[in-house]
């Protein structure tokens, strides 16, 4: 009985797991990718906006997310040095690239 009033109470203690929405710019590595998140702030002084951008390690197990890619991540325990979050899913596709043109070459 003592054992699930325990397992309550830390349940109850940890809370809901924070989750932010960003843009995936990297995929290079396996299972893993690199999510910026961009939050617009007011200055405390002066009443500027400004815009403080972030970057995330998230978990990837499908190697699901191309760049460009908006994701929700979200906080988990963690998984190497760097990886404290994860891709809990995709919110939007990118769309495909247009063909860029290589470089050294004259338009």
């Amino acid at each position: 009985m003592s054992e699930n009033v325990q397992n309550d109470q830390t349940q109850a203690a940890r809370g809901r797991p924070k989750s932010r929405i960003g843009t995936v710019v990297s995929n290079k590595m396996m299972k893993t990718v690199v999510v910026v998140v961009e939050r617009r702030m007011k200055h405390g002084r002066y009443g500027k906006y400004m815009t403080e951008k972030n970057k995330y390690k998230a978990h990837d197990e499908e190697n699901a997310c191309k760049i460009g890619d908006k994701v929700r991540i979200t906080e988990t325990r963690p998984l190497s040095k760097d990886k404290r979050w994860r891709v809990s899913e995709i919110v939007a596709r990118a769309e495909a690239a247009e063909a860029l043109p290589a470089e050294g070459a004259r338009p």
